[in-house]
């Protein structure tokens, strides 16, 4: 057996607008994760060299007996460029533009190039030669690959997410085989995937060796549908190698190729229901997952099952802070359970198919899927979609490798719903090559695709980044388009931008979702944070590595951070979607309970309730509601409230559906729902009045504070020592509030910044000492502006506790919304000593932070934290940590109460500190907790992406009145 002799500069196949070639390249199949025949993971470490273009060595290292002793190595499943300290290069982040020019189908010479190169040998119980044939499968390489068995070339491919197989059986030996696999990190095929994430090269996913029997499966589909009116299920397994199906639950043992039909019980994501089967050839044995179901756009609505569904769901892009997108099956199970435990009922394969075995989860635990193409030419978009592939009948078959790969592996997953032909891709003659092509091989899923603004190719109507007002006119169909698109239904593929600090405006999306039959949800973007683990920063993001062409932190926009640490936005997600609604009126001592689900009853749900006196629970028990069918509701009584618990406090019933037993994703006792019902409100602070301010030399006091005589600067309650407190408007903008370049609408953080928000002068008109206070008149405004604030600070006390009222009065023409109105004061003792954590306490929302438009998820109660857990490590250092609706908050030995209730924030860094910060440890904690008592805040939108905060959530420059009083806490 000879090498094929190359010349080194036969790279063609690297810009070939062909999706791959070679005598041993073979058709795509059905992917499954076991069966009786034998298999071997080839993956592990291998050998490895790096070069700096395609051509730049030959392929002699694909022989046999080729001294690799001074090559690296790499783990496989892997990127190289994030293996090996650097020394294999590094990633490159870009949203949408190309890294490299735009050229199509050109690529440049310097194109890095990884020879991977692993010996091996098969197991003393593998079959002997002859006893039929070997596959060689790639489930993931990234870009092109070529690849090589014991000298012989067998092809090459792209299509970076998709799965290769090769036939070698003549090749294997039994000891010493040489697999060599040169892979590209430029190609033509680059050009088709220039989906917003990092570029990472490498053979990413499985490498596998799998044995043929003669007579073995090879190519099947499963069709099992699902009459709701009958209650019948149809199964009939279509297979290339005829065999028989068995069902041994059913009773079914029947012929590929035939149907049978019987009573079933029905697949769906809240009840995912599979039956184990068989598919018996006569050399194979494969075990099937069959779960019955029925797909269809009926009366303008996506069904399954007869039911229109509401997808509550995620863009997900498979991630790792440290392994990219190499994902085990433990990361991908606790993603799926994550998203089970928050609600989630859906995923977008944003933007290629995943893993397969992640879908072998969502048959598996329950979640509809979105299953997207691995196309898209978003980059094109700069030159107004000239020489987009997409409408370039040169780039068609490429198009329907992908499409055709994508259907062919996938098409037997119950989860899968809705096909997606690829994202941001313009529009052209491919996509409706791709969408016949779906159609002629599968007629039981509805096709999507975002950039079909007339739906030609597709069935459901899909958008992104929709505002609210805009989604409640597509709701009540008052938006237009052509005939065809006003008849289907509308989802938005995504929306919610969770970019740092947000989304905002949840709950307001899904109270339209909930009202618009049309509307049936929609995909928040995105599942987690693309950050890098990183030695310096901690975590990484766009431009960290040295790229000359970046998008910065625009790769971190996630529900949850990249160590799977939920952030708040997907507790406000939780929040908004939950499956059951609780309302009530504590007045007529009832609740009523709505049952949220498309399918399920509340069966296994169990319904606790307490009754909290100034947040902290006096008396518990539990609900009788029955297992309400979807759709349903019932209002049910609440027990007598405990005798003498009211008195003059604050109280309120707290009522909580949780999972009566454990689920394969979730234990007994899981929050599913809750709800809080007041019954008596907050009592109002006593004035603290009565004491007479006292000047002595450069200093006054006021009962138990002492002031600055000259500047009427607060210097200490008591043994307190504060700094300030003085009015602040400023806030480090988030994400969301420096929103997007290509926004139409005004970016609140620059407005700001060019405004001079975060450089306020406060200028000293006046200090008087009255009889029973002291007031402190003062201009605050930014320089080089004529707007500004006459604020007033009256102090009063009643000689053991302080009392401040802040009067603002707008001065000018404010034409933005501020980032926040309060005060901020300085405890400079509260940190100092050893380091260690600050305790803090507080009445209020809580547990985690809140604004104005993500406050959904904040309870009232009485919480307990420290000054370092109440920040939120958001991956670029912003705005964060704000508690809302908080009645008295205390930390650093004073206490501080508020009328209205106010947003409390502390930290050990100014805000200026984080507004400066690039990275999280860029902040080191000072000797001085800073305080924010915040009357109002601006909302936080989802504008990164998406709409800003709405106008009900906005901060307007008002005349305000606000009341604080200080005290120091008993020692």
């Amino acid at each position: 057996m000879s090498l094929r002799a190359l010349d080194v500069t036969d790279v063609h196949y690297v810009e070939s607008l062909s999706p791959g070639g070679g005598r041993a390249l073979l058709p795509p199949r059905a992917w499954y994760a076991a069966s009786d025949a034998a298999r071997l993971s080839l993956n592990g470490r291998w050998r490895f060299r790096l070069a700096a273009a395609a051509d730049a060595d030959d392929d002699a290292f694909a022989a046999p007996g080729y001294d690799t002793g001074g090559w690296d190595e790499v783990r496989v499943p892997g990127h190289w460029v994030l293996q090996g300290d650097g020394a294999f290069g590094g990633p490159i982040y870009t949203n949408h533009l190309y890294p490299f020019p735009v050229d199509p189908p050109r690529v440049p010479t310097e194109n890095p190039t990884g020879d991977h190169l692993r010996v091996f040998d098969l197991p003393g119980d593998w079959p002997p030669a002859g006893d039929g044939e070997a596959v060689l499968r790639f489930d993931g390489v990234e870009s092109c690959a070529r690849v090589w068995l014991n000298g012989e070339e067998l092809g090459h491919f792209k299509g970076s997410r998709l799965a290769h197989e090769f036939a070698v059986g003549p090749l294997l030996r039994a000891r010493g085989n040489v697999l060599a696999v040169r892979v590209h990190q430029w190609s033509a095929g680059s050009y088709l995937e220039d989906q917003d994430q990092w570029w990472l090269p490498g053979i990413f996913r499985d490498v596998t060796l799998l044995h043929r029997p003669e007579g073995c499966v090879a190519d099947f589909f499963v069709h099992a549908g699902y009459d709701h009116r009958t209650g019948e299920g149809t199964l009939r397994v279509d297979s290339e190698v005829p065999g028989r199906v068995m069902v041994a639950e059913l009773g079914i043992d029947i012929a590929t190729g035939d149907a049978v039909s019987l009573p079933v019980e029905p697949w769906t994501a809240e009840t995912p229901r599979l039956y184990d089967g068989v598919l018996a050839t006569a050399g194979e044995r494969v075990p099937l997952r069959i779960g019955f179901r029925t797909v269809a756009v009926e009366d303008g609505l996506l069904r399954v099952n007869g039911r229109p569904l509401l997808f509550r769901g995620v863009n997900r892009h498979e991630f790792h802070p440290t392994n990219g997108r190499a994902l085990d099956l433990e990361t991908m199970r606790r993603d799926v359970v994550l998203m089970k435990r928050h609600h989630i009922n859906a995923v977008r394969t944003s933007h290629y198919p995943p893993h397969p075995a992640f879908l072998d989860l969502c048959d598996e635990l329950g979640l509809w899927v979105v299953d997207e193409c691995d196309l898209e030419t978003h980059g094109f978009v700069e030159q107004e979609w000239r020489d987009n592939p997409v409408d370039d009948d040169r780039w068609t078959p490429a198009l329907l490798d992908r499409a055709t790969r994508m259907v062919e592996r996938d098409k037997n997953h119950p989860s899968v719903v809705v096909w997606s032909l690829g994202n941001e891709c313009g529009t052209g003659r491919g996509l409706t090559a791709m969408a016949a092509a779906i159609r002629a091989r599968d007629t039981s899923r509805p096709l999507h695709y975002e950039g079909d603004p007339d739906c030609r190719d597709t069935d459901l109507y899909s958008r992104m980044y929709a505002s609210h007002a805009e989604v409640e006119r597509i709701g009540r169909r008052l938006d237009g388009g052509t005939l065809k698109r006003r008849q289907l239904p509308f989802i938005l593929c995504e929306y919610a931008h969770a970019m740092g600090n947000g989304p905002g405006g949840l709950a307001d999306y899904q109270r339209l979702f909930d009202t618009y039959e049309r509307c049936q949800g929609g995909f928040v973007w995105e599942w987690i944070d693309h950050a890098l683990a990183h030695p310096a920063y901690g975590y990484a993001y766009g431009g960290d590595f040295g790229e000359e062409l970046h998008d910065g932190n625009f790769v971190c926009d996630g529900l949850v951070f990249a160590d799977r640490t939920p952030s708040p936005g997907l507790i406000e997600y939780k929040k908004a979607i939950e499956p059951v609604r609780i309302e009530g009126d504590a007045i007529e001592g009832t609740a009523r309970i709505t049952n949220r689900y498309d399918f399920a009853d509340l069966r296994g749900l169990a319904f606790t309730w307490s009754y909290e006196v100034d947040g902290e629970p006096v008396a518990t028990g539990t609900l009788a509601v029955p297992a309400l069918d979807p759709g349903e509701w019932v209002e049910v009584k609440l027990p007598e409230p405990p005798a003498g618990a009211a008195g003059t406090a604050e109280t309120r019933w707290t009522i909580r559906a949780v999972l009566a037993d454990g689920t394969a994703w979730g234990p007994p006792g899981h929050v599913m729902a809750w709800a809080q019902l007041p019954v008596s409100g907050a009592r109002l602070t006593s004035p603290a009045t009565g004491a007479r301010p006292v000047r002595s030399g450069a200093l006054i006091t006021l009962g138990p504070a002492v002031f600055d005589a000259r500047s009427g600067a607060l210097r200490s309650v008591g043994e307190v020592a504060v700094a300030g407190p003085r009015l602040d408007v400023w806030r480090a903008p988030t994400d969301n509030d420096n929103g997007a370049s290509w926004q139409p609408d005004p970016r609140y953080g620059p407005l700001w910044r060019e405004l001079g928000l975060h450089r306020m002068q406060h200028r000293l008109d006046a200090v008087e000492l009255l009889d029973d206070a002291l007031v402190v008149r003062t201009r605050v405004a930014p320089a080089a502006r004529e707007v500004g604030f006459a604020t007033a600070y009256r102090w009063t006390s009643d000689g053991t506790r302080l009392r401040l009222t802040v009067s603002v009065v707008p001065e000018g023409d404010w034409k933005v919304p501020l980032p926040r109105l309060g005060i901020r004061l300085g405890l400079p003792g509260a940190a100092s000593g050893d380091g260690g954590p600050v305790p803090v306490r507080w009445f209020g929302g809580g547990p985690g932070e809140a604004y104005p438009d993500t406050a959904t998820a904040s309870a009232i109660g009485l919480w307990h934290s420290d000054v370092d857990a109440l920040q939120t490590p958001y991956v670029r250092p912003q705005e964060n940590g704000a508690r809302a609706d908080v009645r008295w908050a205390e930390v650093g030995g004073l206490r501080v109460e508020g009328e209205p209730p106010f947003w409390f924030t502390a930290r050990r860094w100014t805000t200026e500190q984080l507004d400066a910060a690039g990275h999280l440890t860029d902040l080191a904690p000072g000797d001085t907790v800073w305080l924010n008592l915040d009357h109002r805040q601006q909302g936080i939108g989802s504008q990164s992406c998406g709409p800003g905060p709405l106008p009900q959530y906005q901060l307007h420059a008002d005349e305000a009145e606000f009341t604080f009083t200080f005290a120091q806490l008993p020692r």
